[in-house]
């Protein structure tokens, strides 16, 4: 057994991780072990829905950890059933499977709609389209659905049945999507990874309108923009183009490992007892937490607020790509999953905001993210706009220096 030291840690090198170790949150602040503060605006890669340790949140967990931790699903659980009844609700869905994270979310969808095709007399429907620049996981299947040659090098033959097209190709789209093989398009209605690039409404308007002239299946990708995050429950919602199938995770369990697959009814009809499962998916704990989430999000005002906070927070930050032309390009995204087009290395811009006590998260295209959760105040974005400038001041005078 190779010896374990300060420089080597047993942990597979599989991350680049910054220099700094967290112990304790609360809202949207955490404090470093060796006693820093810092203003979480990555939340865990917008995970952290309602920030730290937030007291219903906290309450929930505890609660349920008293009781019952796990039973697996060869039982009824009540807390699936309520979440489940409030998600359909308040969504297009008749139907939930839960799971464990965002990726598994996905390989349900993509299983749904592919058995959808099989039930119906039609097995060589299950090629799922999908768009350059998408991210849907890190299995071996939503990897090939993402298609990112950094993701799939390495890994052996790409797992077959995914097409992925250039983003914003209607001619390319609409003639792949009358292939015969075709059982699905996948999108994210804002690619996250791939730098907060928006799908316009009108696009999303127009894959409803070729899935069902096609008889295909609409599967959106929510992983990242749900719960809240873009200032509606979901963000297919600005648009009215509902999908047939959906993936969520990320924020819906508020920092706790979690994710759900939607779908309508008829989307659903293929997957009978035996076809899917999952050993933790839905657990009592997870259920708990899932249901405190949707306790405060879909409390009267709680998305205007989100709305509200995310317009001062653009406009200021629009103000700063204004002023600082030579290290910011452009303001991005939607609701509180924000994007910065910056002109330095994103990665520069990311460790000089948390040398100014904000985390962030970098994308593709050259993005930062800003993602703080979703119960941050005014006052609290001031503090952080007041970082997040002193951070772009600083790699402006840098830069202007290295070039005197």
């Amino acid at each position: 057994m190779p010896e374990t030291t300060q420089n080597h840690s047993p942990l597979y090198q599989t991350y680049a991780r910054a220099p700094v170790a967290f112990e304790r949150g609360e809202g949207v602040w955490l404090e470093a072990t060796d006693g820093r503060r810092f203003m979480d605006f990555s939340g865990g890669i917008a995970v952290n829905l309602l920030g730290h340790a937030h007291p219903h949140l906290v309450e929930a967990l505890t609660t349920q950890a008293g009781k019952l931790w796990h039973t697996s699903n060869l039982f009824e659980i009540p807390g699936q059933r309520r979440l489940a009844e409030r998600l359909t609700a308040a969504t297009f869905a008749d139907r939930a499977f839960f799971t464990n994270s965002g990726a598994e979310a996905l390989e349900a969808a993509i299983k749904t709609a592919r058995r959808y095709h099989y039930v119906n007399g039609e097995p060589e429907r299950y090629r799922i389209l999908t768009f350059e620049g998408a991210f849907h996981g890190r299995t071996l299947a939503t990897i090939a659905a993402g298609g990112q040659a950094k993701y799939l090098e390495g890994f052996g033959p790409k797992t077959p049945g995914f097409d992925q097209l250039p983003f914003g190709d209607h001619d390319a789209l609409r003639e792949a999507a009358a292939g015969p093989e075709v059982a699905a398009i996948l999108i994210e209605p804002i690619q996250g990874e791939g730098g907060i690039r928006s799908v316009p409404l009108q696009c999303l308007t127009g894959l409803r309108e070729l899935c069902d002239e096609l008889g295909i299946l609409l599967i959106y990708d929510e992983v990242q923009t749900g719960v809240g995050r873009t200032g509606k429950l979901y963000a297919y919602q600005h648009s009215g183009a509902a999908p047939d199938i959906m993936a969520s995770a990320k924020g819906i369990g508020g920092g706790f490992p979690m994710g759900v697959c939607l779908a309508t009814e008829e989307a659903a009809k293929g997957m009978t007892p035996g076809t899917h499962g999952t050993t933790y998916g839905g657990n009592p704990l997870a259920m708990a937490v899932g249901n405190a989430v949707l306790d405060i999000v879909l409390e009267d005002g709680f998305l205007d607020h989100v709305n509200e906070v995310s317009l001062q927070f653009k406009q200021s930050l629009a103000s700063l790509v204004d002023r600082y032309p030579d290290v910011l390009e452009a303001v991005r995204g939607q609701g509180l999953l924000i994007g910065l087009k910056a002109k330095v290395p994103n990665g520069e811009l990311v460790a000089a905001l948390r040398d100014n006590g904000l985390l962030s998260a970098p994308a593709g295209d050259n993005v930062v993210r800003l993602l703080p959760p979703l119960v941050v105040t005014a006052e609290e974005v001031r503090e952080g706009m007041n970082r997040i400038e002193a951070a772009v001041e600083g790699l402006s005078l840098a830069g202007r220096r290295k070039s005197a």
